[in-house]
């Protein structure tokens, strides 16, 4: 009998293939201006000084001198010019950077989306091309743009961000670096214009830079850091055997067709990442809904549904019931789900006392799973 100390040869396997696979690191910050660019330059040249073989894919300085400085002598692959609405796009040369085939690349703006006719919609999956072709990657990404986020931001700051990029990208990270401020810090830098131009920064510091705002969007950053470091802790650990397997926890996303279920979807990705948790976005199919009888605007917020609870690493289930907390309760029973997200809409009293709650007859036939509910009320942001 094993002391289940000792790595197991599938773990000695597994930890050399890790370290033979194109590493990602991704710097994180709290806010424009923290310095997310300006450290991966400095990493660059800490790098080339190695003799690594380092080129710069795509870098935005935004005009600051200081990190325009920084850039020095490092080699710089060419953009790619794109010829959009009448004006002229530069972008990521995906291609470019392939025939040069450095060992690292940089590549900066990581949720930003490409010109029409792109080689991807998005910059990251730039990323992911570049890695299965065998190149190292240095990125940089604010927190604000990490998809699950995206609500906890909007409510924080009152600005909804449109560029977003899946959290399961994390999950490929070798590294996860928060690139942090102070409060004081940061605002201190918009004065002194390090960050936007002069005529901009008193509406900065009104606005999306003011202290509340800036304050949470730092503890995002650290918390998110924190939980990726923790995770990837507790999973390497158990790759070595240094632990036993903890049981596992299972999260279920109760999924609708309504426009609003992406904040309950993004919800049950963050908890289920936290966990370190397998989780489900599941979708009853009561025969009002079934897709002959759908109504063309559900149908159509029920596929966006689907897209995303995919792209945030769900495992999307279709479950025929004649009312919801049926399959909900059948099917939260037979998979030991342990955590349960639920959006809850207005509903009139005369319908609830007609029908009854779907969530509360879900906590009485399951009553030991932790439920969390997401008020869904129109975005006023």
């Amino acid at each position: 009998m094993t002391s289940g100390r000792r790595p197991t040869a599938d773990a000695i396997l597994a930890r050399l293939a890790k370290q033979d696979r194109p590493r990602l690191r991704i710097y994180i910050g709290a806010a424009p201006g923290v310095g997310k660019t300006y450290a991966m330059l400095q990493e660059a040249h800490a790098l080339r000084a190695r003799g690594i073989d380092i080129v710069l894919g795509f870098i935005e300085t935004h005009g600051r001198a200081e990190t325009q400085a920084q850039i020095g002598d490092l080699e710089i692959v060419p953009r790619r010019q794109v010829a959009y609405r009448g004006v002229v796009l530069e972008e990521l040369d995906v291609e470019a950077v392939l025939r040069r085939h450095p060992y690292t690349v940089v590549i900066d703006e990581l949720a930003h989306t490409n010109a029409p006719g792109s080689r991807h919609q998005k910059r990251y999956e730039d990323v992911l091309d570049l890695l299965d072709a065998g190149v190292h990657v240095l990125t940089a990404v604010n927190i604000q743009h990490l998809d699950t986020l995206n609500d906890a931001v909007a409510r924080a700051t009152g600005v909804r961000v449109r560029e977003t990029v899946p959290d399961t990208f994390l999950d490929r990270a070798d590294e996860v670096i928060n690139v942090d401020l102070t409060v004081e810090e940061l605002r201190h830098r918009l004065r002194e214009g390090k960050i936007y131009r002069h005529e901009k920064v008193e509406q900065a510091l009104a606005n999306f830079f003011r202290k509340a705002n800036l304050s949470t969007l730092r503890e995002l950053a650290l918390r998110a850091v924190a939980d990726e470091v923790g995770e990837r802790a507790a999973t390497d650990r158990a790759r070595e055997g240094l632990e036993p397997a903890m049981i596992p926890e299972r999260v279920m996303v109760c999924m609708s067709s309504n426009a609003l279920a992406p904040r309950v979807i993004r919800a049950g990705a963050r908890i289920a990442g936290r966990l370190g948790a397998k989780w489900y976005a599941v979708y009853v199919e009561t025969p009002h809904e079934q897709p002959d009888r759908i109504g063309e605007a559900d149908a159509a917020a029920l596929q966006e549904n689907i897209r995303l609870a995919e792209r945030l690493g769900a495992t999307v289930v279709r479950v025929k019931a004649s009312r919801p907390a049926e399959g909900l309760i059948a099917f939260a029973q037979r998979e030991g789900v342990t955590h349960v997200i639920f959006g809850q809409t207005a509903r009139s009293r005369w319908e609830l006392l007609w029908r009854g709650s779907t969530l509360d007859k879900f906590l009485g036939a399951v009553p030991d799973a932790a439920v969390q509910v997401v008020p869904l009320t129109e975005d006023r942001v």
